[in-house]
């Protein structure tokens, strides 16, 4: 590894973070059921302490992303969860509203054809906005289910209009640094349409919206085969992309560990980012963020790998001669030019990582660090026991 390559690699370590979940830490299952862990996060102080502990053994974790309905309670101050949070060692991340969950969104929210349904998902839209503005939260990011499962079920032309009349308001009510974050999804559980089933319709509502309105990319929400590298590529040149969730997956979205099954799809996404950065003279501030849920594996850890997993890959993606490559673009010399960036991804990175990690009084192998810790067991046992005192079983709601 040459000087420059290594110089390059710090610079990208020391302005990579990654925004933990708080629903990753909670048990969680699919439609047909859950598996409960006796480590699992019970309540929005065990999720914070569990978030805690992977930016402790990482450096790289600071934020949390929270869930309206699932981490605030009734009547409680958004003080109290930023002191909270804090507490723990990190700050509140993302806000993310429910448009989902409750029986009245049984045909969509926002997309509702009552427009007393309508309007109670407008109210929840502004509500979380100023969740956000009391948390310090810059970001509200929306996840819509809403969609038809028939054919001439929906008037698709009507509901494109009216989801951009019924984002306005938050729009309007943010702050100037705040931003709306637009997900998108082909399909679940609405499975003939999604009202916002590709990043380019993602890109059309928000550009509707207003400025303050940009695209997430969840890198398990593409068709199969999808170049998502080339959508951050475009995303980036025309301003719009607005963050990620990362996570992996081998079919649709099965929130799989990021870089689990196709490291170098995510390397190549990172390359992308830092390409960008290269011809700008601009490190884009883009929010990254995990969108992971574990059944089976342990929660924290399955964190901690996700989180070092992605440092790593980010790491060699900061290993690409961008000027080298950018020649051999111009020749077309196509082998030498894939050479560059194979050559990246093959780099052994984890020296300067190591570095990097005993100049911050980091372990050297957070997981293991982690696991030494005892922390898992201590929780495990402690939390086993209010389950039980609560009644707490398999049934229940997704977080």
């Amino acid at each position: 590894m040459t000087d420059s390559e290594a110089q390059r690699i710090r610079t990208a370590l020391d302005h990579f973070q990654i925004e933990t979940p708080s629903w990753g830490f909670a048990d969680t299952g699919t439609r047909f059921g859950k598996f409960l862990q006796d480590a699992a996060a019970i309540d929005l102080n065990d999720k914070l302490a569990d978030a805690g502990q992977v930016h402790a053994f990482t450096g790289i974790c600071p934020s949390v992303a929270l869930h309206v309905l699932w981490d605030f309670k009734p009547n409680q101050s958004p003080s109290e969860v930023t002191n909270l949070a804090q507490k723990h060692g990190v700050r509140v991340g993302a806000i993310n509203p429910n448009l989902f969950q409750d029986q009245i969104y049984k045909y969509g929210s926002l997309c509702n054809r009552d427009k007393a349904v309508r309007a109670l998902a407008v109210k929840h839209l502004l509500e979380s906005g100023e969740l956000a503005k009391e948390t310090g939260s810059r970001l509200i990011s929306i996840w819509l289910a809403d969609g038809s499962n028939y054919p001439g079920q929906a008037n698709i032309r009507w509901r494109k209009h009216t989801l951009v009349e019924t984002l306005r308001p938050l729009h309007a009510a943010l702050n100037p640094d705040q931003q709306i974050l637009l997900e998108y999804k082909p399909f679940e559980p609405a499975f003939y349409h999604t009202d916002l089933a590709d990043w380019g319709m993602s890109y059309i509502i928000a550009k509707e919206v207003g400025p303050r309105a940009k695209v997430l990319v969840d890198t398990g929400h593409h068709y199969l085969s999808q170049n998502i590298e080339q959508i951050v590529a475009w995303l980036l040149e025309t301003e719009m992309l607005g963050g990620f969730h990362f996570n992996d997956r081998r079919y649709a979205d099965d929130d799989l560990t990021f870089g689990s099954i196709d490291p170098y799809q995510a390397f190549r996404i990172f390359h992308e980012i830092q390409f960008f950065a290269w011809e700008t003279g601009r490190l884009p501030s883009i929010p990254y963020m995990i969108d992971q849920s574990h059944i089976d594996k342990p929660k924290i850890e399955a964190m901690i790998q996700t989180a070092v997993t992605a440092q790593e890959l980010n790491a060699k993606a900061a290993a690409v001669d961008h000027e080298k490559l950018a020649r051999h673009q111009e020749r077309n010399e196509q082998i030498d030019a894939e050479e560059c960036v194979r050559q990246a991804f093959f780099t052994d990175v984890r020296p300067v990582i190591l570095d990097w990690r005993r100049e911050r009084n980091l372990p050297d192998d957070p997981l293991s660090a982690f696991r030494e810790s005892g922390y898992e067991t201590r929780v495990s046992s402690e939390r086993k026991k209010r389950r039980a005192e609560l009644g707490i079983t398999a049934s229940g709601s997704y977080a």
